[in-house]
């Protein structure tokens, strides 16, 4: 069942930057997002259509979409929570437009409610002129269960938490379904069983992984992914980011990390490690600190790199 091919998205520009403290400007996101286009990523997140007012990180997003230069075969993604940011991201010229647009659940109500401030059935019902509008626009859905394996409020989330959301956001025709690990609490039979009722209701091909390394578990978990045939994983160049509603999680896996497994069991992803390595020692130099990819920080050690 272990894939031959792999396809990342590189979620560091928005997700992993979004949730630094630091703020970055917007000629830096961009040439972030060229480094990673010339790295080989085909698939990376590029901004979020949220209120400035609680994400400031990102109220930049039509500087960043404007200044792309878009290669072919290259889809960018945006976060887009609501009808406004959907309005948003679609407003400007077509080259400034996304080829995806993302909307969030989550499986824990404590989550959902100290997250977005309303219920798992009230967000899907948010959620659901998004999809509506975006796929009229020609533009595809693609949705994240957050909090799939643990939450921080309420611990322990079951199996059937995670196919309840994923039926209800097929039922609003999402059209690919990612299960994160928002806090990194998951194993990987807990993982496996997460999968498993997602690819109740989406095909192999529209589901994925989302990550966060806390406990050290992010590879195993995607390798365990591997074993059933999944094919498509969120990670973070240079381990960027965090939650900020989850006390002490880190960032999703560092995108480097996990081609060097990839790469290692012989799977295809079409990124260079090298150009990648250097993308994260980029954005790395730009917050300020070493790359929290173990894979970045040794192979720019190897080229004389040092790190406090």
């Amino acid at each position: 069942m272990i894939p031959s091919r792999v396809t990342l998205v590189d979620v560091g520009p928005r997700d992993g930057l979004q949730n630094e403290k630091q703020a970055v400007s917007a000629a830096h996101k961009i040439e972030l997002v060229h480094r990673l286009q010339a790295a080989g990523l085909r698939e990376i997140e590029a901004t979020s259509y949220v209120s400035p007012k609680w994400v400031p990180q990102m109220a930049d997003n039509a500087e960043v979409m404007a200044g792309i230069r878009r290669q072919p075969g290259v889809r960018l993604s945006v976060l887009t929570p609501n009808l406004k940011g959907l309005e948003a991201a679609l407003a400007g010229p077509p080259a400034t437009r996304p080829d995806e647009v993302v909307v969030f659940g989550a499986a824990s109500e404590a989550f959902s409610q100290k997250n977005i401030n309303c219920s798992i059935a009230e967000s899907i019902e948010r959620f659901a002129p998004v999809v509506a509008a975006a796929r009229a626009a020609g533009v595809k859905v693609r949705a994240a269960i957050s909090c799939a394996l643990g939450c921080p409020y309420q611990g322990e989330v079951s199996a059937d938490a995670v196919e309840d959301v994923a039926r209800r956001l097929a039922d609003i025709g999402v059209q690919h379904c990612g299960v994160a690990d928002t806090i990194g609490v998951g194993t990987p039979h807990k993982v496996q069983a997460a999968m498993a009722r997602a690819l109740k209701h989406f095909a192999l091909a529209e589901v994925s992984g989302h990550f966060h390394d806390t406990y050290g578990q992010a590879l195993v978990n995607i390798y365990a992914c591997l074993q059933m045939g999944v094919h498509c994983f969120d990670a973070s160049v240079a381990g960027l980011g965090g939650c900020p509603y989850a006390k002490g999680a880190t960032g999703n896996v560092a995108t480097e990390d996990v081609v060097f497994m990839l790469d290692g069991l012989g799977i295809e992803t079409g990124i260079d490690l090298d150009a990648l390595v250097e993308a994260g020692g980029y954005i790395s130099d730009v917050l300020g600190r070493p790359p929290v990819s173990r894979v970045g920080r040794a192979l720019l050690t190897r080229k004389g790199r040092v790190f406090a």
